[in-house]
């Protein structure tokens, strides 16, 4: 018979009469995908006999990547099972493909983990909470991303050695925010849904709200507070500050490698008879076409220096740099990260893209789902010095970046940030999709949210097996390793 709900439910779903007769049908067709992929049925799941061997998918991966950098990449996927989960969308990917879906396209951010969500400046420089990474963006099931954030709530929760009943509730609380955020997006006015956004101040009224009625406490508040405070000040001064120094009169990126290593010391071409600066120039100019707006301020600022930079954990061993721009003096500075995008891991499952550069399918699926983009978001191609060509987005280093630690979280804190970080994932699904449509699937009811709990359970299991497998290839030999990790972080 399906998965169509109780009749209370159907009841409160039915949209009222004065709704245009479109957004019914759009609704219809939401309820209607119970039955291709009933509800109840997202929660079930078990590695099939043929499900390919998980250190081999990372073997595959490691061949598109900087070699010399893939054993940094291991070595920091191998400190926990939570780390290792956050390197492995490509396995996720896979296993989430041999489930039916529900056939309802979002653009998916691909990757949507509790770590890859934050605050950010606007443009109109207020700070906001959402996605900031969309490497592996991609349409796709809305539901995809929906069980990749809730799963990582319950990979979180048990390295933080929460209880059974602790982790349960965080992963219920980051699909209880999704849904509900979803149906007040689809019962909501077109532009609200289009413009809703969420921004430190209402962060920090809502987490006051939410002490005060003994759902959150006096540490969650002061974090978030602390969160706040410091992302106001990682601004580009201090970017500037941190990562360059004056050589000889000039303005040049301070070598840290391997996880910062200048041009000069990176590229065999960059001797005497390579003018970096004039190949930059030309880069410059054809990425400005990709920048919003006829004028953009990219035209003021003349190329310094760049240097090769290491990050993060998924995209570790993929080529990035760091452009040192400078516009009316040398006080006057601009970074920009520039960061190889490759096809996303969704797409071997998904099928091909639309866009024929990868940086340009980063970067619309960026703007497609966030509450605000950076002014300097846009992409290029470039034919690398070692003959390779390779697409990259651009986005400026820092502006006012900052994050949540999830080494630092409390049981409460942990589940409210779980429903923060799903209303914002509905957010970018409402915007990117049929957000009437995924309303409709979704109900009133609690089976979704049901489900995707037993999945998160499961796959949970199954990430910490996976984790034993690659740890188990690292001390064979089978996977490169290298010495002990570096002492900081690159920028």
């Amino acid at each position: 018979m399906g998965d169509i709900g109780s009749a209370e439910e159907r009841d409160e779903f039915a949209p009222p009469d004065a709704v245009a007769p479109e957004f019914v049908a759009r609704w219809s067709r939401g309820r209607d995908a119970r039955a291709r992929a009933p509800r109840s049925h997202q929660g079930p799941w078990r590695p099939g006999a043929d499900r390919p061997d998980p250190v081999a998918l990372l073997e595959g991966q490691a061949t598109t990547r900087d070699l010399d950098i893939v054993p940094l990449r291991y070595e920091r996927m191998s400190a926990s099972p939570f780390a290792f989960y956050r390197g492995a969308a490509l396995l996720m990917a896979a296993d989430l493909a041999t489930a039916p879906h529900t056939g309802i396209t979002v653009q998916l951010c691909g990757d949507a983990h509790l770590s890859n969500f934050g605050l950010f400046g606007t443009p109109e420089r207020r700070l906001i909470f959402d996605m900031n990474d969309f490497d592996e963006t991609f349409p796709g099931p809305f539901e995809w991303d929906v069980k990749r954030l809730a799963t990582s709530f319950a990979v979180a929760g048990r390295h933080r050695g929460f209880s059974a009943d602790e982790v349960r509730a965080c992963v219920r609380a980051s699909v209880v925010g999704y849904r509900k955020a979803m149906r007040r997006a689809a019962d909501s006015p077109v532009l609200d849904a289009w413009y809703d956004r969420f921004d430190a101040e209402s962060a920090r009224r809502r987490i006051r709200a939410e002490r005060d009625r003994r759902r959150a406490d006096d540490v969650t508040v002061a974090r978030l507070d602390a969160v706040v405070k410091k992302a106001r000040k990682r601004d580009r001064m201090r970017s500037f500050a941190k990562l360059v120094h004056v050589v000889d009169g000039q303005l040049r990126i301070i070598p840290n490698p391997p996880l910062v290593t200048p041009v000069e010391d990176f590229l065999p071409g960059a001797g005497a008879d390579f003018d970096e600066a004039a190949l930059m120039r030309n880069l410059l100019s054809e990425y400005q076409h990709t920048l919003p707006g006829e004028h953009h301020p990219i035209s003021e600022y003349r190329y310094r220096h760049m240097a090769r930079t290491v990050g993060g954990i998924g995209s570790v061993g993929t080529r990035a740099w760091v452009v040192l721009l400078s516009g009316r003096d040398d006080h006057d500075p601009l970074l920009l990260q520039a960061k190889t995008a490759q096809p996303s891991v969704l797409e071997r499952y998904l099928g091909p893209g639309t866009h024929d550069n990868e940086g340009e399918r980063v970067v619309r699926g960026q703007r497609l789902m966030q509450a605000a983009s950076d002014i300097f978001l846009g992409w290029q191609r470039v034919a690398g010095a070692d003959g390779t060509t390779r697409d990259f987005y651009v986005r400026q280093l820092h502006d006012w970046k900052g994050g949540i630690d999830p080494e630092t979280m409390t049981p409460r804190g942990a589940a409210l940030y779980a429903r923060i970080c799903g209303e914002t994932l509905a957010r970018g699904h409402a915007r990117s999709g049929d957000r009437v449509e995924v309303a409709g699937y979704l109900g009133r009811g609690r089976a979704f949210e049901e489900a995707v709990c037993v999945f998160a359970d499961t796959y949970a299991d199954q990430n910490e097996r996976d984790f034993t497998s690659f740890r188990d290839a690292l001390t064979a030999g089978r996977l490169p390793t290298r010495g002990a990790a570096p002492s900081k972080e690159s920028p």
